[in-house]
């Protein structure tokens, strides 16, 4: 099972255009993947990610990828904030002057308050794939708005309407704009899609999903 598993994560790298797995080993151990070497971006780090989770029977992913930028495409640290800045003003998602932005050594560290999960989200996609990033911490906050019973049944209600979750598989459970999701999913993809419609609800300020990828 674990050789059979290795053989489908190196297949969906190698397929992934986005992706030069040349230099990207793989290892599994239990479901769990391991990924390690040299990638030339840090949306390529990504890339290489989100390729892995969708292959059935994944569990979970470590991604040890280095980021070693090519010449032609490392940045200042000033130029990456100047980058980040106007990327977060020209994405209409974002509200001006919520976000600001720390650059050191590459990384960029996002810090502020927003209204919605989708906005911090937007606030991380602008900028990943910026040249010169090598990373990129998100620290953006999102405020509370509603009360936990509205959460709760808002986030069950969006679970039965979903067709790629078993609701009846998910406990959830939710304190102030706090919410924990328990119970098992098939795939990550379906836990994926879980932890999304949560974030989904209004008022929503963390998500602890500790739900059990069963295949």
């Amino acid at each position: 099972m674990t050789e059979s598993l290795k053989q489908h994560v190196e297949g969906a790298l190698e397929w992934e255009p986005s992706i030069d797995a040349t230099d990207v080993g793989v290892s599994v151990d239990a479901g769990v993947v391991t990924l390690r070497g040299n990638v030339s971006s840090y949306a390529e780090k990504l890339a290489a990610e989100r390729a892995v989770l969708r292959v059935y029977g994944v569990k979970a992913v470590a991604n040890d990828l280095i980021v070693r930028l090519p010449s032609a495409f490392q940045r200042t640290d000033t130029e990456i904030a100047q980058a980040a800045v106007t990327a977060l003003n020209w994405n209409s998602t974002i509200p001006r002057d919520h976000v600001t932005v720390v650059v050191t050594n590459g990384w960029i560290t996002l810090n502020g308050p927003l209204d919605w999960q989708y906005q911090k989200d937007a606030a991380l996609h602008a900028v990943h794939e910026l040249t010169g990033v090598r990373g990129v911490t998100n620290q953006i906050t999102v405020r509370p708005r509603v009360k936990s019973a509205d959460v709760l049944g808002k986030i069950e209600a969006a679970f039965k309407r979903s067709a790629e979750i078993d609701a009846r598989r998910i406990n959830v459970s939710a304190e102030g704009g706090q919410v924990v999701l328990s119970g098992n999913v098939h795939s990550w993809a379906e836990r994926q899609e879980a932890e999304r419609a949560a974030w989904a609800a209004p008022g929503v300020t963390d998500v602890d999903d500790r739900l059990v990828i069963v295949p």
